[in-house]
């Protein structure tokens, strides 16, 4: 099953094994409904039952069952924090970028190629979509992104004119 990161353990909080977490989600008050996170760094994966979270303003604690003491905690540093696909909530509106990335971009019948990461530039997200014989950047904007299929896995822009001009 596909996994989400939602954040990164900062350091430990206190002597009881608590964490402080760096969240990375825009709502960072979904803490207080985990029940258990996966904590994981390079090849190794951690599956740990929420005891307790606590959200103030963007700080996140969490109390890990298993994780009693400072130095256990300590050992934490630096783990990413996900949780299976399933347990992230719908959005009323919109996608979120782990949803996009790997779908396939068209213009018109022609694939342009994968939607492989989204950058995030202040002033509108752009799309990176690789193909087979070139990188294009697509701006996230409405007039350019005209359709996203999310269970489809497919997005259906209209390039500017000028954008492709040049790159071949």
């Amino acid at each position: 099953m596909d996994k989400v990161l939602i954040g990164e353990v900062i350091k430990p909080h206190g002597v009881q094994g608590e964490i402080k977490v760096h969240p990375l989600t825009g709502n960072p008050k979904r803490f207080k409904k985990l029940q258990e996170v996966i904590l994981v760094r390079n090849q190794l994966q951690r599956r740990l039952k929420v005891l307790n979270a606590k959200v103030q303003e963007s700080e996140i604690y969490l109390t890990l069952e298993g994780v009693n003491s400072r130095d256990e905690a300590d050992k934490l540093r630096g783990w990413a924090i996900k949780v299976d696909r399933s347990e992230v909530p719908p959005l009323e509106e919109g996608w979120y970028y782990f949803e996009l990335e790997g779908m396939q971009v068209y213009e018109g019948e022609t694939l342009l190629g994968t939607l492989t990461r989204v950058i995030e530039t202040g002033a509108n997200d752009v799309y990176l979509v690789k193909g087979n014989e070139r990188e294009v950047c697509v701006p996230a904007l409405k007039t350019v992104v005209k359709r996203v299929d999310v269970p489809g896995r497919r997005m259906e822009v209209e390039l500017p004119l000028g954008l492709l001009d040049g790159e071949e």
